[in-house]
């Protein structure tokens, strides 16, 4: 079956007058629209009589990967009855855009699997037309609806590592999506963001996830008066964990200073090189790492009890049901771990509401850590973005675009 250019092209309302394709280049298709005339924007009238003709070329979606270039007779007509002069409207291409509206659409999707500068070579465009595509299509979703939050998560992300450039992520815990991207983690910028989303939105909030950090339960408290705050148990547990390392340093340290040589080796060949055995759930290990492991705890009591007493942690969140078991659990574990974990338990104590608030609805931000992830990688593979606005919009790109987007 045979296919006709109009067809090929799927722009219904207009017509081929001529096709070339030039070869090792382009291919140049020159259309205007179908009917002889156009209706008024002021007056409502349609009219036949052509002012003149404007002729411009836009990008389309190639065929075959070749880039194709319509060349379009936008024509200027003059209404009979108001006098005025107007150009017809053509759906398929925004007002001074050199591309096609389902081009741009194409573009985004492309630049989610590669970079700006990639996507411009190989379609034929500048990295600036390529943006402002991003941004064009961005624009539709910035005001993003906020109307069914009701679980929100707080958490911050070091783009590069050890540079203390921190964002702030603040994301919908029900929808797995970040709703805004701060530029600093300052209370005083998230405030201003947050503030903005106004009262019914703030009002509607029911729970909110945070990490150990008084601003952000200070803010919650300040701007969402139904909210009840609850402790990431990720962050609790990494609170036991670096405790635990710490532990397994100083144990390291220890050894270093024995006297006898071949018990100092032992000890440090254990030791050494232990950590995520250590902090690992221990389900999650390999074999390598439950050597390691088992070499550990035969050589310290101290890590081998303070290791156990980690698990225990972890089963309390992962296994218990009921909030009554829960919370006995977690009393009983604390009295346990006094000395073990001291660090670990002021904390707890300072912060025992909201730890146990996980247990009424057990919400947690682990789904910001997968979307921190996502964002370090867009920031790293350097997607063309010079500056924190443009790495914004890229990014809610990655969560809010939709194939059905205008």
């Amino acid at each position: 079956m045979k296919f006709t250019v109009e067809q090929i092209l799927n722009l219904p309302d207009m017509k081929v007058l001529d096709f070339q394709e030039i070869e090792g280049e382009e291919i140049i298709i020159t259309i205007e629209k179908s009917v002889n005339y156009s209706t008024c924007p002021s007056c409502g009238q349609n009219t036949q009589s052509i002012h003149q003709n404007h002729w411009r070329m836009i990008h389309d979606l190639p065929w075959s990967k070749k880039p194709v270039l319509l060349k379009i007779n936008r024509r200027q007509f003059k209404c009979h009855k108001c006098k005025k002069v107007f150009s017809e409207k053509l759906d398929f291409v925004d007002k001074s855009k050199g591309y096609t509206k389902r081009l741009a659409i194409d573009i985004v999707q492309q630049v989610l699997n590669s970079n700006i500068h990639s996507v411009a070579e190989r379609n034929g465009l500048s990295d600036e037309e390529v943006e402002s595509m991003l941004k064009k299509q961005v624009s539709q979703i910035l005001n993003i609806n906020l109307s069914q939050v009701k679980k929100l998560g707080i958490d911050e992300i070091a783009l590069v590592k050890g540079q203390g450039n921190y964002l702030a992520v603040l994301v919908d815990l029900d929808t797995h999506k970040p709703i805004e991207i701060v530029q600093s983690r300052r209370i005083e910028d998230i405030r201003e963001v947050i503030v903005g989303w106004g009262f019914e939105v703030l009002n509607q909030i029911e729970e909110v996830s945070i990490d150990l950090w008084s601003p952000y339960k200070s803010l919650v408290e300040d701007l969402m008066p139904n909210a009840n705050i609850t402790a990431d148990r990720f962050h609790v547990m990494k609170q036991v964990n670096d405790e635990l390392d710490r532990m397994r340093k100083t144990e390291k340290k220890a050894a270093m200073s024995l006297e006898d040589k071949s018990e100092k080796s032992r000890q440090l060949e254990a030791l050494s090189k232990s950590k995520y055995s250590l902090i690992k759930h221990e389900d999650s290990l390999n074999e390598k790492q439950k050597s390691k492991l088992n070499s550990v705890l035969e050589v310290s009591p101290t890590l081998a009890k303070m290791h156990t007493l980690k698990e225990q942690f972890r089963q309390i969140f992962e296994t218990t049901k009921s909030w009554g078991d829960s919370i006995t659990q977690l009393l009983d574990w604390m009295y346990d771990a006094r000395s073990y974990f001291p660090k670990s338990l002021g904390t707890m104590v300072r912060w025992f509401g909201e730890i146990v608030g996980y247990f009424d609805g057990r919400t947690t931000s682990g789904t910001v850590e997968g979307i921190n992830n996502k964002l370090k990688l867009i920031k790293r593979l350097g997607y063309g973005f010079r500056n924190f606005s443009n790495f914004r919009l890229r990014s809610l790109l990655n969560w809010h675009f939709s194939i059905n987007s205008p």
